[in-house]
């Protein structure tokens, strides 16, 4: 499990559940794995009482299926959740990246610059990890330029099965290239303030979740829920 350091004045509740949070989205802890409280709170030197909250809290996010009798486990990836994450990310990233192309800050842009440099470093030291947190930086820093902070919080607490998603994907490997070249393109946009390069790349580099998808559910498919199916009736209706 990936170590953390625990932010001053944090909880060992808050921080348990981070911790596990990030573990879970960076697939060290992968779908479908058994977790126990007791393992967790020997092995991160706290009381079980922390690990039980944080355990109820991301039970609560869909991410750890706690079976009565049975133990607790990593959920599997439910791709209703990441499409309906998608969709929501969509619609409003296209609405701020818009709006950072008619107004930006100067310190942010910086910001942005930076990132996409760390980026091209992590590429070639193959760190996808961290290439994941700084992609996650870069899209937060879009909406906090835009003072859309807040909103950009609200995303990331449904997010978690669509990052499992990106995460699984950065790890196979094959389109960093691909994903540094959108960034930069971002970019360019902002600076250049041209809305239609930025929508049009936006909805492009939001949408290779969907194109990826089909692939990683064939390669990966013990990390996914089961597809629903829906079956016909005599009447001709459909029924799930």
């Amino acid at each position: 499990m990936r170590i953390i350091e625990r932010f001053p004045q944090e909880s060992a509740r808050e921080y348990v559940y981070r911790l596990l949070k990030g573990n879970i989205v960076n697939l060290t802890l992968p779908p479908g794995q058994s977790i126990s409280e007791q393992e967790i709170a020997d092995y991160l030197q706290v009381s079980r009482t922390p690990v039980r909250e944080a355990f109820i809290k991301l039970a609560q996010e869909n991410l750890l299926d706690i079976v009565p009798q049975k133990g607790t486990y990593v959920s599997l990836i439910d791709t209703d959740q990441v499409e309906e994450s998608k969709f929501a990310r969509e619609t409003l990233e296209r609405e701020v990246i818009q709006e950072a192309c008619r107004a930006f800050p100067g310190e942010a842009l910086f910001e942005l610059q930076s990132n996409v440099t760390l980026q091209e470093l992590c590429i070639n030291e193959k760190n996808y990890l961290k290439f994941f947190e700084l992609d996650e930086s870069m899209h937060g820093t879009i909406f906090k330029g835009c003072k859309k902070a807040r909103i950009w919080f609200m995303l990331q607490q449904m997010n978690a099965h669509y990052n499992r998603v990106r995460m699984l994907n950065l790890a196979v490997g094959y389109d960093w290239d691909q994903l540094i070249q959108q960034h930069k393109t971002l970019l360019l946009a902002i600076r250049a303030k041209d809305a239609r390069l930025a929508k049009a790349t936006i909805d492009i580099h939001l949408n290779k979740v969907v194109v990826d998808l089909a692939y990683l559910r064939q390669q990966y498919e013990h990390y996914f829920l089961p597809l629903k199916t829906v079956s016909v009736n005599i009447t001709g209706r459909s029924k799930p």
